[in-house]
Parts: structure tokens; sequence; C-alpha cells
């Protein structure tokens, strides 16, 4: 159970996780509790899902741009510079972390099995 300080109107300032001088024990679905934590850190947790859901999305909708273009349904000269620059970019990123995947992302199934000479 959390541990929370009040002030003299009886708001939540401040939360314990274990009991500190002039706190009281509450359940953790109180009201005030909850109200606190709201204003404290307003949707740190939900933030953080939603960017993780944002770049997701943006990794889902490069791949629809590509593929797109890749069955000609749309040109990669629709889309305004900026936009057509930023494609660029990305592209180039995926082809370099792509590189490097496969020099090291996988080994070779066939070293140190013996029978053979390394050089």
């Amino acid at each position: 159970m959390p541990y929370v300080y009040r002030d003299a109107d009886g708001n939540v300032q401040a939360i314990y996780e274990e009991p500190v001088q002039g706190c009281e024990e509450v359940a953790a679905d109180d009201p005030q509790l909850l109200a606190f934590i709201q204003r404290s850190a307003p949707n740190a947790v939900l933030n953080d899902q939603w960017v993780q859901s944002d770049l997701a999305l943006a990794r889902v909708l490069e791949d629809l741009i590509e593929l797109l273009i890749e069955k000609k349904l749309l040109l990669f000269t629709d889309f305004p510079r900026g936009a057509q620059q930023k494609l660029l970019e990305r592209r180039g990123l995926r082809k370099e972390f792509s590189y490097v995947d496969q020099l090291f992302g996988e080994e070779d199934e066939t070293f140190g099995q013996g029978g053979g000479e390394y050089f």
C-alpha cells in the first residue's frame, strides 16, 4: 500500500512506498492519490506507450509507402520535397542496418565444426 503526505487542506503532496513520519497509508485506488499521480506525472506511462505506438506506426506507413511505390500505385515525386528527403534518409538508414545485420546478424553454421582449415 502507498503512503501519502497531505497538506493542511488534506491534499496529497507526496507519495512513499514505505511508512514515513507524518504520512498515512491509503488504498492504491484512492481517488485523491490517483488525482495526485495524474497531476504530477500526466500520463507518463501513457506518453511512452504513445511514443512506442507512433514509432511502430511510422514503420508501417514507411513500408506501405515503399509498397505503393514498388507497385507503381504512387510516385515518389508525388511527395513534397521535404517528405522525399525524409523517405530517402530512412531508406538509407534501413539499408545500412540491413548491411550490418547481414554481416553480424547470423553466425556461419559451418564455422567451428571442424574438418576445415581456417585462415
